[in-house]
Order: C-alpha cells, then structure tokens, then sequence
C-alpha cells in the first residue's frame, strides 16, 4: 500500500553503519515504517539536461558545496530517488555523519491510493517516530496545506524538529515534505532536511529548489 512507500526517503539521514531502526514500543502509525532496504535498483535513465531527476519530479542540480547527486538504495519501497547532500557534522557517532539533504523521489502506490494530504500525515509520522533511533522529537508544524505542482494534487508539510542527540551539534531541524500526485498509481516527492546550525546557508537553497521543482512528462 502507498502508506509504506511514502516512508521511503529518510532512512539516509545517517551515512556509514546501519540507518537508525523502529523504536520498541512504538505506535501503530510507527509500527509501518519499515527499515532500510539495500537491495540495488537498475538505475533509469534520465536527461542529462542539468536537473536532478526522481520519479516524475526535477530540480536544477545545486552546486557545492552541495554534493554531487547519488541514487539512493537503501530506501524500502521507493524507486528512482536520488540527493544531494552538505555534510554538517563530520562524527557524531561511530561511523555516522549528520547532513542536509534534498531529494526526489518516486512513491509507488502498490495495491492502494492514499490522497497526498493523508500520505503527507504518515510520512511526517514516520520520520519524528521511527527514524532518530531512541531520541525523543518534538514536532511543530508551520505549514500544512494544500500545493499543486503543475496540474497535479499535492500536499505540502512544513515542521520544525527539536531533539537533544547525544554530541550532535544541532538542537533540530527544518523538514520540509512535499508529495505530489503525478498519475493514478504513483506520486512523487520532494524532501529537504535542514540542521539549524545550518539553515541560515542551507534554507534559502532547500527554498529555491522548490520553487525550481517541475513535472517531468
């Protein structure tokens, strides 16, 4: 069902070692959001035309420091997602380095349809709930309102976390989660994390990016 898919992107919060997993105990709506996945995804072919493209969604390709664009494999139930990422804490944990990202991505609807305001619900959920291991995320939503893309249905979401991560230099960060329904069966997404002791270099481009995003025919 497309609740699973659209928890896809956010197990690359952390790079290096195992991904962050569920919390024990954890609520039914955290229960779904699965682990990372490393199976390989063949790569589709895309224009090289400048953007960055995943699913049916694009963006003009940032340049550094923002780093070059990769695939993203180890995302369970997405296809075609790829990012772009600033390393903003080299060692927080063994093996584990904190980023802003910004990605697109393909959501594949499986056996179900979820309209994009209650998919946007779950894939906000599922990363304050599931996917900062055991540190406890405070969530403040800005934004939460309707945001077509071209013609298509979306939904945008924008929140404020707050956390207390053991030698994190960062105390939150901003999420920005935007899914659009671009055919009857799928939908796409543009995510952007921004650490607070970034945001005031990072925010303008997460911000620029969206404005730039385009339905790929």
């Amino acid at each position: 069902m497309l609740i699973l898919v659209l928890v896809v992107s956010f197990a690359f919060r952390t790079i290096g070692g195992e991904g962050p997993r569920n919390r024990p105990g954890a609520a039914p709506s955290e229960s779904i959001c699965p682990t990372g996945n490393t199976t390989p995804e063949s790569p589709r072919a895309h224009p090289r035309d400048g953007r960055v493209h995943g699913g049916a969604l694009s963006y003009p390709r940032l340049d550094a420091p923002w780093g070059p664009v990769r695939s993203d494999n180890r995302v369970p139930f997405g296809k075609d997602a790829y990012v772009q990422s600033v390393t903003t804490q080299e060692t927080y944990a063994p093996g584990q380095s904190w980023q802003a990202s910004i990605m697109v991505a393909e959501l594949s609807a499986g056996d179900g349809f979820m309209i994009p305001e209650e998919a946007s619900e779950v894939v906000v959920t599922c990363i304050v709930g599931a996917f900062y291991g055991e540190n406890r995320v405070e969530r403040n939503d800005i934004v939460s309102e309707a945001k077509s893309l071209d013609g298509h249905d979306g939904w945008y979401v924008e929140s404020e976390l707050s956390f207390d991560i053991k030698n994190l230099n960062t105390d939150g960060e901003l999420l920005m989660v935007w899914i659009v329904r671009t055919s009857e069966l799928t939908s796409s997404l543009y995510y952007a994390s921004i650490p607070n002791d970034v945001r005031a270099e990072r925010e303008p481009d997460a911000r620029r990016v969206m404005e730039q995003l385009r339905v790929e025919n």
